[in-house]
């Protein structure tokens, strides 16, 4: 393993990923959150007026970057190929309950190791739950449960989900009237636009090379033992996080007092447990699907638009957790999803003959 190419990128996005997860935060992300890919979909949906939440409005550039950064390089190695057409209203509801799994725990899979490195014990049952779900995927692939396999597809269609990116990243530099910025709450707290693009760009180019992935590195864990490289990665992602908070003095551990995070635990395990099963049928966590977006896959930009969409309504209806807890229509869609997937399950699964 250590005389393999494969291993040595995922180490060099892994270790990249945790130390720009927490120096982000020292720029000026929010404490915690130097990377969460559902927190940023929030913010980034409420710039664009998806919401009326005024404490999450910001086009996050680090979204940006990790989809042009993994379209630059898969254009650089060739790898840029159009492909998709598989059960598109299903990816995007499950894109939809990504995001609904993240808000009820708060945050994506990176920010659940990024608060555990941090210190914060009260992410323990999210990892319990992320675990539990990524078994379930498994499961549900063992008996036959997909989504369909990806078809390579005629023209530019895989350059749509980039394009738009494209078009935040203008929307970004420029800053017309119709694009909102939060003056305080979450929102409010980032890092300059260039060094949070140029993070997100990075990333997304060594994640494309890689393939890293957090429910990728537990489930490869789960099925191939220590032999698996994104094991490895997410030891090296946990290491570079922890090491960093260390040096900067932002490592305090314990249950109580910490920053955006609540003590309903059940919840959160249900809620990560979600994203878990989910991220296994969709193929990747919602990093990794920004990631497979900008390579020109469809079927993950159907996921993308789900989160997007889902961001929306998590913060417009008022279901998303916060440190005072979850909120009961925030449990309701957490169960509403979990009942979705086990449904589609039962209804997608391929039978013998």
């Amino acid at each position: 393993m250590l005389k393999q190419r494969e291993f040595w990128m995922i180490m060099a996005a892994s270790l990249s990923l945790g130390l720009l997860g927490v120096l982000l935060t020292v720029w000026g992300n929010p404490e915690n959150s130097g990377i969460c890919v559902s927190c940023f979909l929030e913010n980034s949906a409420g710039a664009l007026g998806l919401h009326a939440n005024e404490r999450m409005q910001y086009l996050r550039p680090e979204l940006i970057g990790f989809v042009l950064g993994a379209m630059g390089s898969a254009l650089l190695f060739r790898e840029f190929r159009s492909r998709g057409g598989n059960a598109p209203l299903g990816r995007f509801t499950a894109g939809f309950f990504l995001i609904v799994g993240c808000a009820i725990f708060i945050g994506c899979p990176i920010k659940l190791f990024l608060r555990l490195t941090a210190g914060d014990l009260t992410a323990l049952a999210a990892l319990g739950g992320l675990v539990a779900g990524v078994w379930l995927g498994l499961r549900s692939l063992a008996a036959g449960v997909h989504f369909g396999m990806s078809t390579p597809q005629r023209g530019g269609t895989g350059f749509v989900v980039p394009a738009l990116f494209a078009l935040l990243l203008v929307f970004a530099l420029v800053q017309p009237s119709f694009i909102l910025t939060s003056s305080r709450g979450s929102a409010a707290q980032h890092a300059p636009l260039l060094l949070s693009l140029g993070a997100g760009v990075l990333l997304g180019f060594l994640a494309q090379r890689s393939r890293f992935c957090i429910t990728g590195g537990v489930r490869d864990a789960l099925v191939l033992g220590r032999r698996a490289p994104l094991l490895w990665g997410l030891i090296a992602f946990t290491g570079a996080a922890v090491l960093a908070n260390l040096l900067i003095g932002r490592f305090e551990p314990g249950f109580y007092g910490q920053p955006g995070a609540h003590l309903e635990h059940a919840w959160s395990f249900l809620g990560m447990g979600l994203v878990g099963w989910i991220s296994v049928l969709v193929g990747g966590c919602p990093f990794r699907q920004l990631i497979k977006a900008g390579e020109g896959d469809t079927d993950a930009g159907m996921v993308v638009l789900g989160m997007l969409i889902g961001a929306a309504v998590v913060q417009g209806w008022g279901l998303a957790a916060t440190a005072a807890g979850v909120p009961v229509y925030g449990k309701v869609a957490v169960l509403v999803g979990l009942a979705l997937v086990l449904l589609t399950g039962l209804l997608m699964r391929e039978r013998s003959a």
